[in-house]
């Protein structure tokens, strides 16, 4: 009997002396995250989605000239894109100078982040009217921008999407469609390539930080 209780006292004493951080024990196993929620670190970096195009680009325009009425006619524009950031990258000024066979575009967009939402406003205007347009309201996953908002082109009530892909150091492509089905279908009426131009206003690659955009 006495050799039975030796050997559990050195079988208790043994594990004791096995290191074990109590923490781990103290800590209970952490919550699933709710389904589709980002991790903190990206909504955090959501702020400096458009860090990427800070600088100076040079910029190929495509307009469809009578979108939603069958027309296949595109008119096309050269030009320069200079994006400024604002607040330390929560917001940027983006301006649009093309010409082209149907006359000068002069455009500007101010982009904004909401911190509360993690995403982005696009607020277009133009030389011509003077005045902001309705907002686009979206966000960057996986490298690809989207941005959406409802307008009326004439009398009709339509859909409004602005895409931003294809980013690269020297690049991206933009596109902005119309949909007048609620959704169903859409008719992309605007084009943007966009190629960094390096050099005292452009930053040079080296220096991009992260991963645009209403229609430019």
């Amino acid at each position: 009997m006495k050799l039975i209780k030796l050997l559990l006292l050195g079988v208790v004493y043994c594990f004791a002396l096995i290191p074990y951080p109590m923490h781990a024990l103290a800590q209970p196993n952490p919550p699933d995250a709710p389904h589709g929620a980002k991790p903190a670190a990206t909504l955090r970096g959501a702020q400096h989605d458009f860090d990427f195009e800070i600088g100076r680009w040079q910029t190929h325009l495509k307009r469809l000239q009578h979108p939603l009425t069958g027309s296949t006619t595109w008119v096309e524009y050269q030009g320069t894109t200079v994006v400024r950031k604002v607040w330390n990258g929560r917001a940027n000024l983006v301006e649009l100078e093309v010409n082209g066979a149907k006359g000068h575009i002069e455009a500007l967009s101010l982009r904004l982040y909401n911190p509360d939402s993690h995403q982005w406003s696009l607020n277009f205007s133009n030389s011509a009217s003077g005045t902001m347009a309705t907002p686009s309201i979206g966000e960057f996953r996986n490298g690809r921008g989207e941005f959406f908002d409802q307008e009326t082109l004439g009398a009709r009530a339509i859909l409004v999407r602005f895409v931003i892909s294809e980013i690269t150091s020297m690049s991206c492509h933009f596109e902005q469609a119309y949909s007048d089905d609620g959704g169903k279908t859409w008719e992309v009426n605007w084009i943007a390539d966009d190629v960094r131009i390096l050099g005292a206003d452009g930053r040079h690659p080296d220096d991009v930080t992260a991963p645009l955009t209403h229609r430019n």
